[in-house]
């Protein structure tokens, strides 16, 4: 059995005890020649179920990687570990390239990262021809799917392995797939006889908060300064210009926030992620173009400044925060324009009518999930096909159980105003009429002289708004593009006039300080007061020994705070320290020792010097 072979790499190269979860019966299937469809949430272990096995299996093990700006680090990161591994893409020059492939037909390279596109021309495919594969890894596999929210059309070619390679074992991997996704990803890659891994959705490490704050930038500077202070994070918007101003309204705040869109040129884009990567505090604000693949593993919070389309980029979106297994938020405000605009997007989407029930369904499970009153990680694991017993205890619900209110006369009353109105007017004006406001444009309307004019002055404005969103998001109301945002009423709107469907609703949330939401401050890292100027001491020497790449390639947070924890004097006992493994000792050891070896002098003298007086 090759497992005792796995372990000592795992122990040796990477310097872990023991496997996680599926990792060995993963690793096991792959080395005994056999494909897999791998489903683990981020943060779970999944390159190393490729990255194993290529080291045990003969030849070179080849991963396929969705965004070439993200193969330098999962590079370096290997290299770290005095492992030969390359890439071929188009960053490279020509001598740098024939290198790398003389390298390659050598059985010189441990494993070798490719762009799909750069994987499917004709001359790469010979090269692999005359090479020696251990195997295949396909990397962020749900790009294969049409129903996923990554789609590549390059992935629906990547079959072209099953045929060309069929007696190299293939993974395709991914943190985030539905049913529909899985069969797609089996269908389009050929992968009919693999065996099937899916491990739990859960990331129990991880805060979810869905906020409806009225002022949303506001609301992220007082979540980020409450629980994130010093922390890298990444927020995310909807627009290009959301992202611009975002930034610069942080960079304003005293922040270190860095913005990340395709209309940036790509020098700007790749200094901004290679800071991101390497820098430690650092905020990016960016579209959905950013993270896919990500390998920077303390991530403390991934912010959203507007409603995902959909679950899964939510999910995907989200586990980018807390990859080392550490504290970590997933913090959203979102309000009444996301939905009315996402759902404007998807009327006026140019897609065939299936595509727009696929993804009208999936917007309608993410508003779902966040107009919600119970336990927000039941539903989202609900949405994988996950069960849980018990309530999470970590997600604002749970925290602080939201009120609710009988909203069924408050929304007869909003519906009535909407056909009163002759279903042609936005939101901003239903108010207006709903609260009486005595306005030029009511009166010219004859508005003023209906039924529901005035009706709604008990409410605020604030209030009415909250309403609205929430009966848009729960289909009572949908938006006419044609009529620029103008609200209708649906089918479903009728038992609800008619008093035959009583509503109960969350109600709006008006406390303006985000982290008051939580019982319990959440803490990024354990460490006790008394150790915390040795943990600064080995981040220091951390950020000075990574001579500019990631500090994590060196040692993970977690390593780190096992060292302060153990305070290990010798190369034995740093040995024993997980993620030390026998290259980064050999290389790193001496110095993380003699720091601490310092400290606990120092400490000492203290001590005896307190106890002298």
């Amino acid at each position: 059995m090759k497992h005792k072979d796995a372990l000592d790499v795992l122990q040796n190269i990477y310097g872990y005890d023991q496997f996680r979860g599926q990792q060995a019966e993963i690793i096991d299937t792959v080395i005994d020649g056999n494909d897999a469809l791998v489903l683990m949430p981020t943060g779970g272990g999944k390159s190393l179920c490729y990255q194993v096995p290529s080291l045990v299996r003969k030849g070179t093990g080849v991963v396929v990687s969705p965004l070439i700006a993200l193969m330098q680090d999962q590079v370096d990161a290997l290299r770290a570990l005095n492992l030969n591994a390359v890439f071929i893409n188009s960053s490279l020059s020509q001598q740098q390239i024939r290198e790398t492939e003389r390298a390659l037909l050598c059985g010189e390279v441990d494993l070798l990262y490719v762009a799909p596109e750069r994987l499917l021309m004709p001359e790469m495919l010979q090269l692999l021809d005359q090479s020696d594969i251990s195997l295949f890894a396909i990397d962020e596999a749900h790009c294969v799917s049409q129903w996923g929210h990554d789609f590549r059309r390059e992935y629906l070619a990547l079959d072209v392995l099953h045929e060309r390679f069929p007696e190299v074992p293939r993974l395709a991997l991914t943190a985030t797939a539905d049913q529909r996704t899985r069969e797609e990803i089996v269908r389009n890659l050929s992968l009919a006889d693999a065996a099937c891994f899916i491990s739990s959705f859960d990331r129990p490490n991880i805060r979810y908060a869905i906020h409806e704050a009225s002022n949303a930038r506001d609301a992220l500077l007082n979540f980020i300064n409450d629980n994130h202070k010093n922390d890298a994070g990444i927020v995310y918007c909807l627009s290009r210009k959301k992202v611009e101003d975002t930034a610069k309204w942080l960079e304003e705040r005293g922040k270190t926030a860095l913005p990340y869109h395709a209309g940036l040129d790509a020098d700007t884009r790749a200094n901004h992620q290679s800071r991101f990567l390497r820098e430690d505090g650092i905020i990016i604000v960016a579209t959905i173009a950013f993270g896919m693949g990500i390998d920077k593993p303390d991530v403390r919070f991934v912010a959203h400044l507007n409603l995902p389309k959909s679950v899964e980029a939510y999910y995907q979106e989200t586990g980018r925060a807390g990859r080392d297994g550490l504290d970590a938020s997933a913090w959203m405000s979102y309000g009444l324009q996301d939905v009315i605009n996402l759902r404007s997007m998807m009327q006026s989407s140019e897609a065939d009518e299936q595509h727009k029930r696929v993804e009208q369904n999936k917007l309608e499970s993410m508003l779902g999930l966040a107009e919600l009153n119970t336990c927000r990680r039941h539903a989202l694991l609900a949405y994988f096909d996950e069960s849980v017993d018990n309530r999470c205890g970590n997600c604002d619900n749970c925290l602080v159980p939201p009120e609710t209110w009988d909203a069924t006369e408050a929304a007869q009353k909003a519906l009535s105003c909407v056909y009163r109105t002759g279903q042609r007017f936005g939101v901003n004006y239903l108010i207006d009429v709903l609260i009486g406001k005595d306005v030029e444009r009511i009166r010219r309307f004859g508005h003023h002289q209906q039924s529901t004019f005035g009706i709604g002055e008990d409410r605020s404005a604030a209030q009415w708004r909250a309403l609205y969103r929430q009966l848009i998001a729960r289909g009572f109301l949908s938006v006419d593009v044609g009529g620029h945002g103008s609200i209708c009423l649906t089918e479903s709107a009728r038992p609800v006039l008619r008093g035959e469907t009583p509503l109960m609703l969350r109600k709006l949330n008006t406390n303006k300080s985000s982290s008051s939401n939580s019982k319990r401050k959440q803490q990024a890292r354990a460490i006790a007061p008394e150790n915390k100027k040795l943990w600064e001491r080995l981040r220091n020497l951390r950020s000075t020994l990574s001579d500019g790449k990631p500090a994590y390639v060196v040692f993970t947070d977690n390593t780190l705070a096992e060292m302060v924890e153990q305070k290990p004097m010798t190369s034995k006992q740093l040995a024993a320290v997980s993620g030390v493994g026998k290259h980064k000792l050999e290389k790193y050891g001496d110095a993380f020792i003699e720091v601490i070896q310092d400290y606990e002098m120092y400490a000492d003298m203290e001590t005896d010097c307190e106890s002298d007086a």
